[in-house]
């Protein structure tokens, strides 16, 4: 029996004759069905999921177990999943520490988790692992107390600056429009003199931030590759130049903006597709108000690998050769590694040589072969990249 998944892709792509895709731009979501927790139907969310989809069939249950609804009989569960949305409480902590990796350099950065899963399906997404035996596509309804465990931990730690982010298990943007998340915790994090809440996203979902005055406590932050990368791998996403144009719409209003560029891929040409993603990006936007950008190159586990040969057989991001790394994770060899950052470093200082640059999940002696330092501790990096304020 043929995918959903399939299906769903074939609206939004179409195959060129060297196998590369061509997307017509990402499309709105709209899920199967809309299953509700008992008690969720008083909160915010609820109410803008009932206006955002009219015509949805909405089921209330007493209870959803840990994994969610039963998965769709099909062969490709995690990216069924995705088309039925979920809308419980939360019922454990909010708020951690980024679990970074072994052996890595960790930016000192702490999550927030307001969902799980995502409406996109980049073949690379490392949720098809993680999430692999919960691949519901859930919304946390309880927001009120994910606000309220994060001002106790910013009220008994004023001396400490806190970067958070939502974007760990879910697009931190792709659902917005339809639950209204940001209007929820943008004006929390406005008032915080010791935070500032970053919003990553492949989206170019932006409409419920503009009307919203952050007080530059919030960075919008976008995942970035050339259009010819998102076109191959990055299925319902926006392209390159919604991104950007989201970019400059959000800098505009007065948000500070960041830029990941990762996963960097390595293929035949790669250096002239990523030089002009970054001139473009430096050409559209204003470099001083740039937050941060990070760097990595394309990882994975072996585990991975399997499940992205099994949902996309056609990705070409599995045709570079990599290494198990001390942290059990496929990278290219370092000396590649090594030798990408550094061209890229090098556009991006041509167009600013003051913005903040960093390695995400990358050895002390990379960073050193990159920048000719690395930073002593996870404190020292953490706080370099909230100093800008």
């Amino acid at each position: 029996m043929k995918s959903s998944r399939v299906q769903r892709l074939k609206k939004a792509e179409k195959l060129t004759a060297d196998g590369w895709s061509e997307k017509n731009g990402m499309k709105d979501f709209e899920p199967s069905e809309i299953i509700v927790e008992a008690g969720s139907e008083g909160s915010p969310l609820y109410r803008n999921l009932r206006k955002a989809f009219p015509d949805v069939p909405f089921t209330v249950v007493n209870q959803t177990d840990a994994h969610g609804p039963a998965p769709f009989a099909s062969q490709d569960p995690f990216g069924d999943g995705k088309t039925r949305l979920v809308l419980t409480r939360h019922k454990g902590d909010f708020l951690k520490k980024c679990p970074g990796s072994d052996g890595q350099l960790c930016c000192n950065y702490f999550v927030v988790n307001f969902a799980s899963n995502c409406p996109m399906d980049c073949s690379y997404c490392y949720l098809q692992e993680y999430l692999g035996q919960n691949p519901a596509l859930k919304v946390f309804s309880n927001v009120g107390d994910l606000i309220e465990e994060t001002d106790r931990l910013l009220s008994r730690h004023r001396r400490f600056l806190f970067r958070i982010g939502t974007g760990e298990i879910t697009d931190s943007l792709a659902l917005d429009p339809y639950i209204g998340f940001s209007s929820e915790v943008v004006p929390f994090f406005a008032e915080q003199p010791n935070a500032l809440l970053e919003l990553k996203t492949k989206s170019d979902r932006i409409e419920g931030l503009l009307g919203l005055d952050s007080k530059e406590r919030v960075v919008v932050s976008w995942s970035m590759n050339p259009q010819k990368v998102i076109d191959a791998d990055e299925p319902l996403t926006a392209s390159f130049e919604e991104r950007l144009t989201a970019a400059r719409h959000c800098q505009e209003a007065g948000y500070k903006l960041g830029f990941h560029f990762d996963p960097i891929v390595e293929y035949p040409g790669w250096e002239v597709d990523y030089r002009e993603m970054v001139e473009r990006i430096f050409a559209a936007v204003d470099h001083r108000r740039i937050a941060w950008l990070s760097m990595g190159v394309l990882r994975n586990t072996l585990g991975l690998k399997r499940i992205m040969r099994e949902r996309f057989p056609s990705t070409r991001v599995l045709s570079g050769e990599q290494v198990l790394c001390a942290d059990g994770k496929m990278r290219y060899f370092q000396p590649l590694r090594v030798s990408m950052y550094r061209k890229m470093l090098g556009w991006i200082r041509e167009a600013s040589p003051t913005v903040f640059v960093y390695l995400c999940m990358e050895s002390k002696e990379v960073w050193r072969q990159v920048f000719g330092f690395a930073p002593t501790c996870e404190k020292e990096l953490g706080n370099r990249l909230v100093a800008y304020e």
